[in-house]
């Protein structure tokens, strides 16, 4: 009957709207779970570079295969002495923490890589030193009389793991406090900036 069919043909085209809104919500949560996730910056520990309420894309497939290098920006699991800023073991006076707590924390941080395994680091006027060498940081914003942006006792990264700092160093709660993190709690590096407009680009 001809009022039949049109109803068929309604019905239809409802199962066929919300199969495509599922299968793109589906492919949508995919992505993000799996290989491009959206973060939004919550602080002022990466000023300059990045802005309170800036938005960036994170590659999560990328890590999976390679490691990460100096200066790289990363999103991922802090060790779960960032929660109390606290370090995993007693550190010297002056000196970085070299030791995170074995648990990470539930939250999200994004830092730049400063320091890989192996590298000698210390921290002078808020300046990263590797082996001796003052570390050529033109995206940071210095410090010389914060808290701990003097631990000039050198420390040694510990293999597997990275030494995360914000590049604003007076205003960074970072591995100077809760020490380097390892590769399994890394999220992804941050390699794209949509949000706001006047700053869209590559990182």
């Amino acid at each position: 009957m001809p009022g039949s069919r049109k109803s068929d043909s309604k019905t239809g085209s409802l199962v066929e709207l919300v199969t495509i809104v599922a299968v793109a919500l589906g492919l949508a949560l995919l992505i993000q779970a799996f290989i491009v996730k959206p973060f939004r910056i919550p602080s002022e520990s990466m000023v300059p570079t990045l802005a309170v309420g800036q938005r960036v894309l994170v590659d999560r497939v990328t890590l999976h295969f390679s490691d990460p290098h100096r200066g790289d920006i990363l999103v991922f699991k802090p060790p779960k002495g960032a929660d109390t800023d606290s370090c995993g073991k007693a550190m010297p006076a002056n000196t970085a923490c070299d030791t995170p707590t074995a648990q990470h924390s539930d939250t999200n941080f994004i830092k730049r890589v400063v320091g890989v395994p192996g590298d000698k680091l210390f921290v002078k006027a808020g300046r990263v030193y590797i082996n001796g060498k003052l570390q050529k940081e033109p995206f940071i914003r210095p410090d010389a009389n914060c808290e701990i942006c003097n631990e000039t006792n050198p420390i040694t990264i510990p293999p597997g793991h990275f030494f995360m700092m914000g590049d604003n160093r007076g205003q960074s709660a970072d591995s100077r406090e809760w020490g380097p993190i390892p590769k399994k709690w890394i999220i992804g590096e941050a390699f794209f900036t949509y949000w706001p407009p006047k700053r869209i680009g590559t990182l």
